[in-house]
C-alpha cells in the first residue's frame, strides 16, 4: 500500500464501498452520523444503502489563546470536552485558559447544527446502533470528543467506518468504540485528499441537500 494514491474516485464513492462492509447492519435500529462537512457526503452513501436515518455529529477544535490554530483540544454538542493535557502543561495552560475558547467553540456548533437541521431536533443515541462516518481520519482528536459524547447517551452499540485512516490511528480508535471499520489504512499517510481523485471542498449548502434527501425519503428507512 505504500505510496498509493487516489484509492477512491469522490466521496460517493467511498461511501458506497464503506456500505458493502456495514450491510449486517442493515434492519437493525440503526442510526447514521456524518461528520461535517465531507464526512456527510460519505455517511449519505452509508445511510442510503443500510435504509437508515442520517444525521449530522459535530465537534469543533479548541485553539491555544495565543495561536487559535494550535489545537489544545476539543469540544463536543453536549459539552464534552477533550483536552490535550501534555501540550497544556508543556503550555503552562490550564483548563481555564480555554473555557473563552471552549465557550466560543460550542456556539459555534450551535450555529452550524441550526444551519444544517433547521428546526428539526438531534436523533436519539439510546440504545441503537450508532454508525459514525468520516471521509478519514487523519489525527482524529475532534472525532474522538465526538464519540466520546455520543457513548455518554447510551447507544446499543457504537461504530466507526471511514474510508481511509493511518493504521495506528485505527488502531487507537479500537479502544474509543465497538467496532472500527476501516477500508485502506496506507503507512504513508500525509492528508486524508491524497486519497482521493476527487476531494474537492463540500459546501454547507451539499450537506443540507444530503440530510434533506434522507429526511424526504423515510419510506427507504
Amino acid at each position: 500500500m505504500q505510496g498509493v494514491i487516489n484509492l477512491f474516485q469522490d466521496r460517493q464513492t467511498a461511501g458506497r464501498q464503506l456500505a458493502e462492509k456495514l450491510l449486517k447492519y442493515q434492519g437493525k435500529d440503526l442510526l447514521v452520523l456524518g461528520v461535517p462537512r465531507g464526512g456527510v457526503i460519505v455517511a449519505a452513501e452509508v445511510a442510503k444503502a443500510l435504509a437508515a436515518p442520517l444525521d449530522v455529529i459535530i465537534s469543533r477544535k479548541i485553539g491555544a489563546p495565543f495561536n487559535p490554530e494550535l489545537a489544545l483540544g476539543a469540544v463536543a454538542p453536549d459539552g464534552t470536552v477533550l483536552y490535550d493535557e501534555r501540550l497544556m502543561n508543556l503550555l503552562g495552560l490550564g483548563r481555564g485558559d480555554l473555557q473563552e475558547q471552549v465557550s466560543r467553540q460550542l456556539e459555534e456548533i450551535r450555529r452550524r447544527q441550526k444551519l444544517y437541521r433547521g428546526e428539526r431536533e438531534p436523533l436519539s443515541y439510546s440504545g441503537r446502533t450508532v454508525i459514525v462516518v468520516d471521509d478519514g481520519i487523519a489525527t482524529g482528536f475532534t472525532l474522538r470528543a465526538a464519540l466520546r459524547s455520543i457513548s455518554r447517551h447510551g447507544p446499543g452499540k457504537l461504530v466507526l467506518a471511514v474510508p481511509v485512516a493511518p493504521p495506528e490511528v485505527v488502531d487507537k480508535f479500537r479502544h474509543e468504540v465497538d467496532e472500527v471499520v476501516c477500508l485502506e489504512t496506507p503507512e504513508e499517510f500525509y492528508a486524508v485528499g491524497q486519497f482521493y481523485k476527487d476531494f474537492r471542498q463540500t459546501s454547507d449548502e451539499e450537506v443540507v441537500a444530503a440530510l434533506v434527501h434522507n429526511w424526504r425519503h423515510p419510506e427507504s428507512q
